[in-house]
């Protein structure tokens, strides 16, 4: 996937996650649970925009490590979403699959620029 098409999924992700938070209840638990989601599920993209202006590979490499860890995060939320009785399962599966796979995309990115650049972490 390129550069531009991943932010674009991302900005994608992060409105959906906006979308999301808008329709939980309005009790103390949905406000605590909506406001994390939507820090974490906003910071997907805002962190991947960042990763990609990054000034080094260092910096590249701490940033779209934060990017792996937000969209993680972001999948817990959506998993304490549906544990809690908030929401059914049906209603978030394909936020949650896309969660799972933008971790799953930005641990590969980390790993494979670690392993060409020759970091240990």
């Amino acid at each position: 996937m390129k550069k531009d098409e991943l932010k674009m999924r991302t900005k994608k992700f992060a409105l959906r996650i906006i979308q999301l938070a808008e329709a939980l209840p309005m009790s103390r638990a949905g406000n605590a649970i909506g406001n994390q989601l939507v820090r974490c599920g906003t910071s997907v993209a805002a962190n991947y925009r960042a990763a990609c202006r990054a000034k080094s590979v260092a910096d590249f490499i701490c940033k779209i490590s934060m990017v792996e860890e937000e969209a993680d995060e972001t999948l817990f939320w959506l998993e304490m979403i549906t544990d809690s009785g908030m929401m059914p399962l049906h209603r978030l599966q394909d936020l949650q699959r896309e969660a799972n796979e933008l971790t799953a995309i930005f641990t590969a990115i980390g790993k494979t620029t670690k392993q060409k650049y020759g970091k240990k972490k």
